[in-house]
């Protein structure tokens, strides 16, 4: 009897791990824990291409949260549109053992449009949290897509994000025969493993199995170029009615002009409006007055209708309406400068300030903004149409220093946007400083930030808003401990490479430290440097340094005629391939003159350069925080 229980409950528990435990966190390598947030469990890809207009993708993924910074795992969404459809569509959560603990209802997906902030959408997302209290726990989403077009493919990112780890993902593509996509391996030396199926469609397939997690490195490359991922992308391709080539860039460029066809027509009466501005006007002078004139004509909001969002109103529409988003603007100036004799070209771009390169050896959709290129002799000028704001030709942070794909009329054409050299990044303050025995002060300090540093802090943003906006941003951004505002004043010059000038009249609390007879004053007034770079313990990737820059410093301390200095450093000059620093210090006649100047370099440098920019910061920072100890004279 007793071996008969034995063998009973034996044949239960059998029955429940293989019937109904799902996951079980026992079954995970300690190695892929170690270090980790959350563990992949299963990342199951099938992208199937059925036509030149058709295709269709299921995805099963699962994934282990280990802990509280991992919970970003539990919730998803799902874009969908007139062009997509979402066939099907589960979700679960498991706990630690594996049983399951949540099964979503239909009630329970939240619905809505993908685009909160758009004024007009047709896009959609269904979305889904499966957030537990209790860890580690599994969530498990599985679902099916049919796309209506086929002009872009969903590739495969084998490890998603930092401290994250696989157990088991696979990505298979399968096409029929003369639609054979193209593929791009990132951090992947792995061939596909390639076969004919039954109906006699290709298939390519990987298979990925206990990938320990990534820790991405301070100062390091893009995320995009760490983590392994697999792109892909069609040759031939439909979307919405339009057929187009994507192999080549070109192709890819006649495929946009084909969207654009015809949509630069305006009123009648807005030619003559043109015609009007421009008379007289040199070719620079005509792009100039007409971007002033889109600026105080138009807005911009977000309109996600039509084929997928990449396709403008035509120019007549912005026209009457007034607004419109980056592809109905930048379409409308194309059309102004048309009309005035000049040639500009609707550009397709990756806009943000912290966003990877495009990656030039694979033509596919990589742009997020739409901005225009105007050649001019032997210079481009680019010009943002979203902003109402923007100093002609200035692109900046969210634009400059990279490729954008020029529309032209033979195609698609990659240009390189607007590079700004250091000098042209240029910080430059001098300042007046009256030092009181009290340790007290009075300043009037005049700085010009240039170029890239004219968005510092937002100030950008800021030159146009009222004074409670500027004060604000004068408090946080004057990097002195203690002090009052008198007054002060900002100057705004709308160059094609921008500067602000920001004029202050402070009042010091406690500048100086006074002790006994003694005084000590820092003499970088608002510039002091206090990063240091993290270390990192045998560095594997490079080091990128994203922006060049030079700083200037000029500060003028009137002293007590009571005091002297007991000590007075001596000059500096640091020197690396990360850049330069100088430093001065003068006194005569009752007053010290400081003077400081740092150059940064950009570029991306060898690992083993990481702790030689240790060094160089650590320099930097010992030197702006010495102190010049003066002496009273009685």
């Amino acid at each position: 009897m007793r071996k008969l229980i034995v063998i009973l409950l034996s044949m239960i528990a059998c029955s429940v791990r293989g019937g109904d435990l799902k996951y079980p966190v026992s079954e995970i390598a300690e190695e892929l824990k170690k270090d980790a947030n959350a563990v992949v469990r299963e990342d199951r890809t099938v992208y199937r291409i059925l036509a030149k207009n058709k295709a269709s993708v299921y995805s099963l993924f699962a994934i282990t949260i280990l802990n509280s910074k991992g919970d970003a795992w539990a919730t998803n969404s799902f874009g969908y549109d007139k062009l997509i459809k979402i066939k099907d569509l589960n979700a679960n959560a498991y706990d630690a053992a594996g049983k399951l603990i949540k099964r979503i209802k239909n009630s329970e997906i939240i619905d809505r449009s993908s685009f909160d902030g758009s004024l007009f959408s047709d896009n959609r997302l269904k979305a889904v949290d499966l957030s537990q209290t209790t860890y580690p726990y599994t969530v498990e989403f599985e679902y099916e897509m049919e796309y209506k077009y086929l002009y872009s493919i969903g590739g495969s990112v084998i490890i998603p994000d930092e401290k994250v780890s696989v157990q088991h993902s696979s990505y298979q593509l399968i096409y029929p025969k003369g639609l054979d996509p193209r593929y791009k391996l990132i951090n992947i030396e792995s061939k596909p493993e390639k076969s004919t199926l039954a109906d006699g469609t290709e298939s390519l397939l990987w298979v990925f199995d206990n990938l320990k997690p990534i820790k991405l490195e301070p100062m390091g490359p893009y995320a995009q170029a760490v983590f392994p991922r697999i792109l892909a992308a069609p040759n031939q391709f439909e979307y919405d009615g339009y057929t187009g080539d994507m192999s080549t860039w070109e192709a890819y460029g006649k495929w946009n002009l084909l969207l654009n066809k015809g949509k630069d027509e305006l009123p009648e009466a807005t030619k003559q409006k043109v015609r009007q501005l421009t008379s007289g006007l040199n070719t620079e002078q005509k792009i100039k007055v007409l971007y002033e004139y889109l600026q105080s004509k138009t807005r911009y909001v977000s309109i996600q209708l039509g084929i997928g969002g990449l396709q403008p109103f035509d120019a007549a529409v912005v026209d009457q309406t007034g607004y419109g988003d980056c592809k109905a603007l930048s379409n409308y100036m194309v059309a102004l400068l048309k009309e005035a004799g000049v040639k500009g070209y609707y550009s397709t771009i990756m806009s943000g300030d912290d966003e990877p390169p495009v990656i030039m050896d694979f033509p596919s959709h990589q742009a997020n903004h739409v901005i225009v290129a105007v050649p001019n002799a032997s210079d481009t000028i680019w010009l943002e149409c979203t902003s109402q704001t923007n100093p002609f030709g200035y692109q900046g942070t969210f634009t400059g220093d990279r490729k954008a794909l020029m529309i032209t009329e033979s195609g698609g054409k990659m240009v390189n946007t607007t590079r700004y050299t250091a000098e042209q990044n240029r910080q430059s303050r001098t300042a007046e400083v009256k030092v009181e025995m009290t340790g007290d002060a009075k300043a009037k300090v005049r700085t010009t930030y240039s170029g890239l540093q004219y968005e510092n802090g937002n100030l950008n943003f800021i030159l146009d808003n009222q004074y409670d906006d500027q004060k604000k941003w004068v408090q946080r951004n004057t990097g002195i401990p203690s002090f009052d505002i008198n007054s002060f004043s900002m100057t705004n010059k709308k160059e094609k490479v921008p500067s602000a000038i920001v004029n202050l009249d402070l009042t010091l609390r406690r500048l100086v430290t006074v002790s006994g007879k003694r005084l000590f004053l820092t003499p970088n007034l608002m510039n002091r440097s206090t990063f240091v770079p993290e270390k990192v313990e045998n560095r594997k990737t490079n080091v990128l340094r994203k922006m060049t820059y030079l700083d200037l410093d000029t500060i003028y301390y009137n002293l007590p005629e009571e005091i002297y200095p007991e000590f007075l450093p001596e000059p500096a000059k640091i020197t690396s391939r990360f850049g330069e620093y100088e430093v001065s210090y003068k006194v005569d006649q009752g007053k010290l003159v400081y003077i400081r100047r740092v150059k940064m370099n950009k570029g991306e440098f060898p690992p083993e350069s990481y702790l030689e920019l240790i060094d160089f910061y650590r320099n930097i920072n010992k030197a702006d925080n010495i102190k010049i100890v003066f002496l009273t004279k009685t």
